[in-house]
């Protein structure tokens, strides 16, 4: 698929441990794929597989058409990677900086100063060019990492972590940018813990456990995919941490929670296992005065599909 980035059963292990296995997903032209999973769960080795950091052991992974393994060299001309930390050079400017990436790229001449210009003005640094890179903040630091990956027009973007330790306002700037990349046409592969931001931003997502995928496609998708779960929202008066143990020693009830001022959990049931679980637990003396389904988002599908063990 043209300007897609395409991972074909891709499979690393470092010794006995298998950091990532099997995965597969596509990412296509103008689409934001939110890449979640727990910690240790196979997102960065998956990253760098695709940036062609790593190589994996069996699999391949495709970028506009190209291999990674067969053609590296090409491959990463397409490629805008944004890692989760960057090297911060003392006594450099951001237009220093960025000029110093865009002639290892190869661009010269009059086409360097365009490119550098064009970058510049889409991430708003155009007021703080002169200012040295150690003074800025993380915002703007955030900002720059991206300006740098985006000199040599990539077709695909992975982005590891890139709202990390950003402030809220930061964030929200952060999320534009990367929504207006896919307007034109990129295909963004980006990791996050923050779901409620990826949900704001993302069109489809991947989740990784283990190295191996639980899921991939639209939020909605994969929670009709995980068949027989309904989640529900209750709040009681006795309080949420007395409802969530009572709500835990109950059949059918799965990864129940505190959510604000009750409990969110999965019910496997029936509608008459439901009928009988809110009467026990009107029966018990909780005080319940609110249990109703809830409309299943981001979190509720992560929790639903991963079972937070580490490799």
């Amino acid at each position: 698929m043209k300007g897609a980035l395409e991972v074909r059963a891709i499979t690393k292990r470092f010794g006995a441990l298998t950091a990532v296995d099997a995965v597969s997903f596509t990412v296509a032209p103008g689409e934001i794929m939110g890449f979640i999973g727990p910690n240790g769960a196979g997102k960065t080795t998956t990253m760098r597989i695709c940036s062609t950091l790593e190589l994996p052991d069996s699999g391949d992974v495709r970028v506009d058409g190209i291999s990674v393994t067969e053609h590296p060299r090409e491959a990463r001309a397409r490629i805008g990677f944004m890692p989760d930390s960057y090297g911060a050079y003392a006594n450099t400017t951001i237009h220093e900086y960025l000029d110093f990436f865009a002639r290892a790229y190869g661009i010269r001449g009059d086409a360097r100063r365009s490119v550098l210009e064009r970058v510049i003005e889409f991430t708003s640094l155009g007021d703080l060019r002169e200012k040295h890179i150690d003074a800025l903040s993380k915002g703007m630091k955030q900002r720059l990492c991206l300006a740098k990956t985006l000199l040599h027009d990539p077709a695909v973007l992975i982005l590891d972590e890139p709202a990390a330790g950003l402030d809220p306002r930061a964030r929200v700037e952060l999320r534009e940018l990367v929504k207006a990349l896919a307007g034109m046409g990129k295909s963004i592969l980006i990791s996050s813990h923050i779901l409620t931001e990826l949900a704001e931003m993302c069109t489809t997502v991947t989740v990784i456990e283990r190295g191996t995928v639980r899921g991939s496609g639209s939020v909605e998708s994969i929670a009709r995919g995980v068949s027989g779960i309904q989640r529900i929202y209750a709040r009681s008066i006795a309080g949420a941490e007395r409802l969530e143990r009572a709500l835990l020693e109950l059949p059918f009830v799965k990864n129940a929670h505190i959510e604000r001022e009750g409990v969110a959990f999965d019910f496997e049931g029936d509608e008459a296992a439901a009928a009988s679980l809110l009467a026990t637990l009107a029966g018990a003396g909780l005080g319940l005065c609110e249990f109703a389904p809830k409309t299943v988002d981001l979190e509720d599908v992560f929790l639903s599909l991963t079972e937070g063990r580490l490799q």
